[in-house]
Order: C-alpha cells, then sequence, then structure tokens
C-alpha cells in the first residue's frame, strides 16, 4: 500500500555548496540520499514529492558542516499482513519460491503453495498442476496474499500464500512461447 506522509531528517552539508543555491543543493541531496531507501516503520520512500520546511542550520564543530533540519513529504510503500500483491516470480526452487512485488522480495513456501501443484525440476525448475494446465516459473505474474512481515531497520521480508480463493499465477511467460 502507497501512503502519502511528513517525514523529518537532518542533512548535512560542506561549506562548498554555500550559495545563493543553498536550498537547491540540499535538496538534491535529500532525494539522493532517501528515495529508494527502507525505513523499518514507514517502509520504502518511493518519491519526495515535496519539501516543506527547512530550518536554521548549526555549525558542527571542528569539522565546518551545517545540519539543517528539513521537513518533507514523501510517498512510501508499506505492506501489511492480509494484503494482496502483484508480484513477478525472481527464483524457483523445491522449497518454494522468491516473487518481488517493487521493492519487497516475498517467499512462498512449498506448503503454502496449493496441493495440487509439485515441483519440477530441470533446465527451467518449476511447480506445475497434474493436468499442465498452470505453471509457476521465474518471470511469471502471481496474486499472492501476505501472511506474514519481519521488520529490520533497514529491511522488510515477507511471507506469502497462493493457496486461497483467486490467487496463484496471473500471466505465465512459459505460456506464449
Amino acid at each position: 500500500m502507497f501512503f502519502h506522509i511528513v517525514l523529518e531528517r537532518n542533512m548535512q552539508l560542506h561549506p562548498r555548496h554555500f550559495g545563493p543555491n543553498l536550498r537547491d543543493k540540499l535538496v538534491a541531496k535529500l532525494m539522493k540520499d532517501v528515495e529508494g531507501t527502507c525505513s523499518g516503520r514507514h517502509g520504502f520512500v518511493v518519491a519526495i514529492t515535496g519539501v516543506d520546511n527547512v530550518g536554521k542550520g548549526l555549525i558542527r564543530d571542528g569539522t565546518g558542516f551545517v545540519t539543517f533540519p528539513v521537513k518533507y513529504q514523501c510517498v512510501v510503500f508499506r505492506h501489511f499482513k492480509g494484503e494482496i500483491l502483484e508480484a513477478v516470480v525472481t527464483m524457483v526452487n523445491k522449497m518454494g519460491f522468491f516473487a518481488e512485488a517493487g521493492p519487497v522480495q516475498i517467499f512462498v513456501s512449498n506448503h503454502l503453495i496449493p496441493d495440487d501443484m509439485e515441483f519440477q525440476s530441470g533446465d527451467i525448475p518449476n511447480y506445475t498442476t497434474s493436468d499442465g494446465s498452470v505453471k509457476i516459473q521465474k518471470d511469471s505474474e502471481v496474486r499472492l496474499k501476505i501472511i506474514g512481515t519481519r521488520v529490520d531497520a533497514t529491511e522488510i521480508f515477507c511471507i506469502g500464500t497462493i493457496k486461497d480463493d483467486f490467487l496463484g499465477v496471473i500471466n505465465d511467460p512459459g505460456a506464449a512461447a
């Protein structure tokens, strides 16, 4: 799920950047440092949409660097237990498969894959139904449900399932070939 929130950050700027474009340099450094990062509390920062306030700088003793408190608006991606996501399968093995939904990596155990699907090893490892009509392999698009999350300081891990109604393969690249 995407959220639009307001965050604060203390930004350090070298004295060589001081001048008429100070604010622009500060905003550029903020975007470079923050966009694409993950905060365990807020999720993945997708984009900064605006800078609300740049406070007065505080000179750091001995270095000359100045610390500015910056208040900014951003779009974050944070998922929750029970949420349905569409993801792309990145790796398949006998234990299950890994899929990615944007920056989030999700593991689906073979116990959370429908019972009628079996692992097939070979050139392209996959999970296939007994009649061969549905196949999960690398680059397949699947709809899955998040059943668990683990949040670290800089990463979020998920466990998912496709063993439910209306979940499973959406698009199979192997079917087109």
